[in-house]
């Protein structure tokens, strides 16, 4: 599917001033959902993530870090300096035909430009303008600069995330980036449905605190309901036992028991089925309360057993189990590989990149482009010799 042609957003022109990570990765869903997206990067260097390799994608051109293949499909790109006025105008422009634009500059960044909300509305009423900050347009930290990893020690989620006995744990990947990009969105669709309505713009204010205070879930709802701030369990689950990783002979493997009939299967399967008929581990509520003790007697026994055995036999007993797999793992896996995740994206020149799908399907077909992240200003002489002969930059891309 090329996203610049069909897709359920087919005709939404999505203006991108944006890098790293947040911003891009709501450009490049909606530019998998079908919208037009162009970002705009700094001369020279570019989007920050190009440079952040290894390891990088060979040409044409210099080469690029996979880091910013893997949030910039689908997207050309226009090189701007915002300190000259030709471009500043040139952006403008962009922004005047624009539905939406990503953004996330410091609180105000943008203002000294002319491309802050304001600025553009006032040409542009039905702009949907969405700014991605660390935290906010306002409140004590609203000047501060954003990072990922910041974000998930102030907002609480390292105090959930680690082995109880070392230190707290960041997630593998930016955690609150990629979820403040999806709530990102997921808000800018909405506010394009209601100036449908309304025919008004939106200004949308994003911030990776309050995405990252949010996404705390059934551990927020925890604290809040006992007053007791939930802390780290390692791969325990704070609300249901055993849901948690065990070592069997030959490996590690995820054994997650989600009701009382699971349990009693489990049991049956290591041969101790009396510990389902013990009545302080017959439900749920009585195994997270004999954790202590209950645990241990089920790790011995997980012990003896090697993994494929196990994991066989608790999946004809209909009881959730599986493996700890590496990426490589993953990526052959028979499932991940009939569902088609790895994908390979066309550059302009016919060469491939690689690349994962988005996990939208919709009427069978997967929602993603076929093209590739972009070489730098690739789409430079074509917009601007479009806008130059009084026509529209987004006809050019």
């Amino acid at each position: 599917m090329s996203a610049a042609t069909s897709g359920p957003l087919a005709g939404v022109r999505v203006l991108e001033l944006a890098r790293i990570l947040a911003g891009p990765w709501a450009g490049q869903l909606l530019a998998d959902l079908g919208a037009t997206v162009i970002k705009v990067e700094r001369p020279g260097a570019g989007d920050d993530t190009r440079g952040w390799g290894p390891p990088f994608v060979a040409g044409p051109g210099p080469k690029t870090a996979a880091y910013f293949h893997s949030t910039n499909r689908g997207k050309p790109s226009v090189t701007a300096d915002f300190e000259r006025a030709e471009d500043r105008d040139l952006v403008r422009k962009l922004a005047g035909e624009a539905d939406a634009v990503i953004e996330n500059y410091k609180v105000g960044g943008l203002k000294k430009y002319g491309l802050d909300y304001r600025s553009l509305a006032a040409v542009n009423p039905g702009i949907v303008y969405c700014s991605i900050t660390g935290f906010g347009q306002d409140g004590p930290y609203a000047a501060r600069a954003g990072y990922d990893f910041i974000i998930q020690g102030l907002g609480g989620l390292m105090s959930l995330t680690g082995d109880p006995g070392g230190e707290p744990q960041k997630v593998g990947v930016a955690f609150a980036d990629i979820f403040t990009g999806l709530y990102a969105a997921n808000a800018i669709q909405a506010a394009l449905i209601a100036r449908g309505q309304t025919g008004r713009g939106s200004f949308i204010d994003m911030a990776l605190l309050d995405t990252e205070v949010a996404v705390l879930a059934n551990q927020a709802l925890n604290y809040l309901a006992s007053g007791k701030a939930p802390t780290r369990l390692g791969n325990a689950h704070p609300n249901i036992v055993p849901y948690q990783v065990f070592r069997t002979k030959d490996r590690d493997v995820i054994v997650a028991c989600g009701n009382d009939a699971q349990f009693r299967r489990i049991c049956e399967i290591i041969g101790r089925a009396d510990l389902a008929d013990d009545a302080r581990f017959a439900s749920n509520a009585g195994r997270v309360a004999g954790r202590a003790e209950l645990v241990p007697v089920l790790a011995a026994a997980f012990a003896r057993m090697d993994s494929a055995t196990l994991l066989d036999a608790l999946e004809d007993a209909g009881v959730p189990a599986g493996p700890i797999n590496p990426l490589d793992a993953v990526f052959d896996d028979p499932q991940v590989t009939h569902r088609g995740m790895r994908r390979e994206a066309v550059r302009a020149d016919g060469s491939r990149v690689p690349t994962v799908r988005s996990p939208i399907v919709m009427d069978g077909r997967a929602v993603v482009s076929e093209r590739a992240s972009p070489a730098l200003g690739d789409a430079d002489d074509a917009v601007r010799a479009a806008v130059k002969r009084g026509g529209s930059g987004w006809d050019a891309t």
